[in-house]
């Protein structure tokens, strides 16, 4: 790969190597338990990024200085084959003035974002009534036209889960409810926030429309102030409840993205590499330590401490997708760019930091003596092993798309979506402790795959489930 030249301006980088280490190599049992015991490389990348560079919305100069400092981070720790592989997208920001209240019949403030992707309205905002669905289920079954010129709002009951899986069931108020109001003549929606929290933090995230279907402001309301609207609504009963909605979003038009990668260079280069991958960008109001900096620091560390048992037989490449929040646009570029280079065999990190509970791969059928050989050696982690089959993260379109070998290592979410696409999404909220188990349970689980003679995924597999649309 040919690296980009980059222009590191007066970036004041505190990424001294962290590589220092003895050119006699550890086994790769003490490498894994001395990460667990006090790694900090993984802290050393995620206190960086959000400390010198913050936010980092897809597309805008934020997420290329974001770039700038992953390649000088990965160049410092000493990963060969630094790049950034550049992509064009088309551009969506939130601009400045994101407001809503409550004009009639009661009159108060409530706290919004705006969806990624939403419209704007008319300056001054927009002024309408506001009609009330419990569900998403109860917008689909409004009759076509039903909503012409109002304003919608979606509620709906999620709740902590450790495996995340409310967010995929309750998320469609956010991922197809926009789109649906829509279609249906709705002049606006605003949803309760894809968020278990108590703050008044609205949860940002994508939408789309169908093609064909005009976009319309859309926005996500903080929790409580949701439930809040909701008692409005059942104090109003039968009187028409009116809002105001103000949003001030706009589309840049085609601009520049990318992906970091580096890797750790096997002694093999005919067996196809180790893929390890997270996104590296935010967005705009979050450092994004949860989501997705501590994945970046905990691929990064567990590449890095592979490197210390000795060279792996495999290369292993870490890949910092750019611009997955707004649609997997680094995913997708990545996997079109190298489709004709085999992968081994995916992992993703991007579900926060906090401990690793559950082992899935997508060959515990056709590989069984690998997926047990790897389940044994992080049971002493607390990792338990699990039939549920890998489909991979966001940023792994490349191994879903080659039908490939993939690895899930599922942290506890139990409150990732009290943070998840909020200004709450900061470095505070990482546990040392926990984090140092990622990169431990990593450490491991990559040093038996780089160190795999044999190829990953034999026999046969069904395709991968294909992503959501972010994480």
């Amino acid at each position: 790969m040919k690296k980009t030249l980059i222009a590191l301006g007066a970036l004041s980088l505190s990424i001294t190597p962290t590589l220092a280490q003895s050119n006699v190599p550890i086994s790769l049992g003490a490498a894994a338990d001395a990460a667990l015991e006090g790694d900090e490389i993984a802290w050393n990348f995620v206190e960086g990024i959000t400390t010198e560079v913050g936010p980092r919305q897809a597309g805008t100069e934020a997420e290329a200085r974001a770039r700038d400092w992953a390649m000088d981070w990965l160049d410092a720790n000493g990963f060969a084959n630094v790049a950034n592989e550049s992509f064009e997208m088309d551009t969506w920001v939130p601009g400045d003035v994101h407001r809503a209240s409550v004009v009639a019949p009661y009159v108060q403030n409530l706290v919004v974002q705006p969806l990624g992707n939403s419209a704007a309205t008319p300056e001054g905002g927009l002024e309408a009534e506001i009609v009330f669905f419990p569900t998403l289920d109860d917008l689909i079954a409004a009759p076509d036209g039903s909503l012409a010129g109002k304003i919608v709002y979606i509620s709906h009951e999620m709740r902590p889960s450790m495996d995340g899986s409310h967010y995929g069931y309750y998320g469609g108020a956010r991922f197809r409810g926009p789109g649906i109001a829509a279609s249906k003549g709705a002049a606006a929606i605003v949803i309760k926030s894809i968020g278990t929290d108590e703050h008044r933090n609205p949860h940002t995230g994508t939408t789309r429309f169908p093609d064909g279907v005009a976009a319309i402001p859309a926005a996500a309301m903080s929790v409580p102030d949701a439930q809040n609207l909701e008692r409005m609504f059942e104090r109003a009963g039968d009187t028409p409840m009116t809002l105001n909605l103000e949003l001030n979003p706009r589309r840049l038009g085609m601009t520049l993205s990318g992906n970091v990668v580096g890797e750790i260079v096997g002694s093999n280069p005919d067996l196809p590499p180790v893929l390890l991958a997270c996104h590296i960008d935010s967005w705009w109001n979050a450092p994004g330590a949860f989501d997705d900096g501590a994945g970046c620091g905990i691929i990064a560390a567990a590449a890095l401490n592979v490197s210390k048992t000795g060279q792996p037989l495999r290369t292993v490449r870490v890949l910092f997708a750019g611009a997955e929040e707004v649609g997997l646009w680094g995913s997708r570029a990545y996997s079109a760019a190298h489709i004709d280079e085999p992968i081994a065999v995916g992992l993703e990190s991007d579900f926060g930091a906090d401990r690793i509970w559950r082992f899935e791969s997508n060959f515990r059928d056709t590989n069984p003596d690998l997926h047990i050989k790897i389940a044994k050696s992080i049971a002493r982690y607390g990792v338990a092993n699990s039939t549920i089959r890998a489909s991979g993260g966001a940023d792994l379109n490349i191994s879903r798309d080659q039908k490939g070998a993939i690895i899930d290592l599922q942290q506890d979410g139990s409150r990732y979506f009290d943070l998840h696409h909020t200004p709450d999404d900061t470095l505070d909220k990482i546990d040392k402790n926990q984090l140092r188990q990622n990169v431990a349970v990593w450490t491991q689980v990559v040093g038996i795959l780089a160190n795999e003679p044999l190829p990953i995924l034999t026999g046969g597999v069904k395709p991968s489930a294909p992503a959501t649309m972010e994480q």
